[in-house]
Parts: C-alpha cells; sequence; structure tokens
C-alpha cells in the first residue's frame, strides 16, 4: 500500500517519511518546498514539488502513484503569524486540506490521517487533558485544526474512508543530527539561540500557579511522534471504518525551569533565565493524557527529556557549527 506524505519535506514528515519507509512501506512525498527541504526527502522516495492547494496536481500524484492511504502534515503552523495572517491560515491550513480530501475521495484512497495540535484545546482546565476535554482554541492556526477534524471527519463517514486525527502536544529533538528542526519558534532551539548569542534564556513569567511558577507542558519526541503515525497507518490497513481523534503526548508534564536544567546538563552552559512579562494566552499547564492512544494504536513514547534535548543540541551543533 502506498501512503502520500504531505509536507515530507518538513521537520516532522521527514521524520515520518523515514519511519514510513523503515516500516516496509512505499511512501511519496509532496511538498511546496516553503519551509521543507528537498535534501530531508531519501533518494528512493519520490518526491513532487507543488502546494496542496492544486487539486489537480494531488489527484495526478494519487493516481500515478497508487495511492491507497494520505499522511496529511503539510499546514503553516505559527501562531503568531496566524493572528496576523488569519486568511492565509486558513487557505493553506483549511482550503489546502479540503482540496486533498478531495482529491483522496475521488482517487479511492482508503485511509486519511491530519497532522493536528494541542492549539485545539486553547487554555484546558485540566491536570491531563483528554481527547473529550472541550476545545476552544485561541488562535487562527489552532482553529484551522480544529476545523480540519471535522473536516476529515465528515469527508470519512461520506466517503467511507477510515480517518485518524493525531494531536501533536510539545515536538522536540531529532532521530539523526541532520533532521533536526530549522526553526526557531520552540522552546528549546529558542534557548539555544540565546546561548550562543550570549544571551539568557528568556523565562515568560515567573509567577504561575505551579512548582516552580513557570509553565508545564507535556514534551514530545519527534521520532515518537513519527512512530505514532506508522502505527496509526497501521490501523487504518487493518479497519477502514477507524474513526480516531488522539492525542500524541508523554502524559507528563515538565516546567520551562526543568527543561533548562536539562538544557544545562547536556549543554554544559548557564542557563539561568532572564525572566520576562508572561506571553499573552501561555496555559499554566497544558499535558496529554496518553491513555486513549495507547488503547487504540498500541503506541507509547519511548524518549525521555533528556534524549529530546542532547539530540536536539547535535543537531544544532552540526547546523550552526558550534
Amino acid at each position: 500500500m502506498t501512503w502520500l506524505i504531505t509536507g515530507g519535506a518538513g521537520f516532522i514528515g521527514a521524520h515520518v517519511v523515514r519511519a514510513m519507509r523503515a516500516s516496509g512501506r512505499q511512501v511519496v512525498v509532496l511538498d511546496d518546498l516553503s519551509t521543507g527541504d528537498a535534501g530531508l526527502v531519501p533518494a528512493d522516495v519520490p518526491l513532487v514539488r507543488g502546494s496542496t492547494l492544486d487539486g489537480e496536481l494531488v489527484a495526478r500524484t494519487i493516481r500515478e502513484h497508487g495511492v491507497r492511504g494520505v499522511l496529511h502534515i503539510a499546514a503553516k503552523k505559527q501562531v503568531g503569524e496566524s493572528v496576523e495572517q488569519p486568511l492565509r491560515y486558513y487557505r493553506e491550513n483549511v482550503e489546502g486540506l479540503r482540496t486533498v480530501l478531495e482529491a483522496a475521495a475521488a482517487g479511492g484512497v482508503r485511509g486519511f490521517l491530519l497532522s493536528s495540535s494541542a492549539a485545539v484545546y486553547g487554555m484546558p482546565d485540566a491536570e491531563l487533558v483528554t481527547e473529550d476535554t472541550p476545545c476552544a482554541p485561541l488562535s487562527p492556526y489552532g482553529e484551522t485544526k480544529l476545523v480540519g477534524e471535522w473536516l476529515v471527519r465528515a469527508a470519512g463517514r461520506a466517503h467511507g474512508m477510515g480517518t485518524v486525527s493525531l494531536r501533536y502536544f510539545n515536538v522536540a529533538g531529532a532521530a539523526a543530527p541532520e533532521l533536526g528542526d530549522p526553526g526557531v519558534f520552540n522552546l528549546v532551539p529558542m534557548v539555544f539561540e540565546r546561548l550562543e548569542a550570549g544571551e539568557r534564556p528568556r523565562l515568560f513569567g515567573d509567577d504561575y500557579p505551579t512548582p516552580d511558577g513557570s509553565c508545564i507542558r507535556d514534551y514530545i519526541h519527534v521520532a515518537d511522534v513519527a512512530d505514532a503515525h506508522v502505527a496509526a497507518a497501521d490501523r487504518l490497513e487493518r479497519d477502514e471504518r477507524t474513526q480516531l481523534v488522539l492525542n500524541i503526548g508523554r502524559g507528563e508534564g515538565v516546567s520551562v525551569r526543568q527543561v533548562l536544567d536539562v538544557v544545562a546538563e547536556v549543554t554544559g552552559r548557564d542557563t539561568t533565565p532572564e525572566v520576562v512579562p508572561r506571553r499573552p494566552g501561555d496555559s499554566p499547564r497544558v499535558v496529554a493524557s496518553a491513555e486513549l492512544i495507547a488503547k487504540e494504536l498500541g503506541w507509547s513514547a519511548r524518549y525521555d527529556l533528556t534524549d529530546m534535548v542532547s539530540s536536539a543540541w547535535a543537531s544544532w551543533r552540526m547546523r550552526h557549527g558550534s
């Protein structure tokens, strides 16, 4: 069974491509390379350069490669940017998804997976966030992911496709140094960037109602995220009636100060932070319940925070020559 992976030249997508190939599956990548890197796509994997908004291209790719499953990872994903450019985010993330779904339904695709996000939850008031926790996204980005889940579910039911939406929590790390996150938008690379500039990491608020006053999040290794996609593909191949929405997390909360401590251990640098005002919309605690994905897919995370930071640091040093 051949799987189309949209966004397969990006940070998470490249990990998923390798995991799917390692599982013995045939894959084809569709990526516009706006943020992806063609060099991350293995030489034996076909790369189709183009946009998910190009319905004819998507349909032709599905037809010519005999695609029967889609892993839809391509999306714009910066929260702040989505606030400034909501129309762009709805076009890329919602209309792009609709276009892919339309081509998938017409092309006889039997299984469809959506890359979603914990951003759909907003600021949940829960010790552990389950898939039944009410969704109240705080940004256009989070809204596009929630609308995308609704669209995937509706299209799956109408056209007989099995569907899975995977809600990523805080993704970090790298399976190999060359696969590290090139962006500086998440906590770990943001800390690295400050350290390399000879500056103290920023701590956005130290007065949250948490044990050490800093926000608590659920961090998940990107290699574990990739393995979850393989587990979802297994399920979709076995059961075309599948209709699932699942968290991908470790089920363990880690504070920003704890992350800084691990970065200090891994890098040997002083990570004493500069405390700055809170950022609007930051919830004190967002930690996944990982029970449902373990039950439904038999998946659980293998890597801990030290693995994430050490692998991300190796990637950073390779990329930046430090």
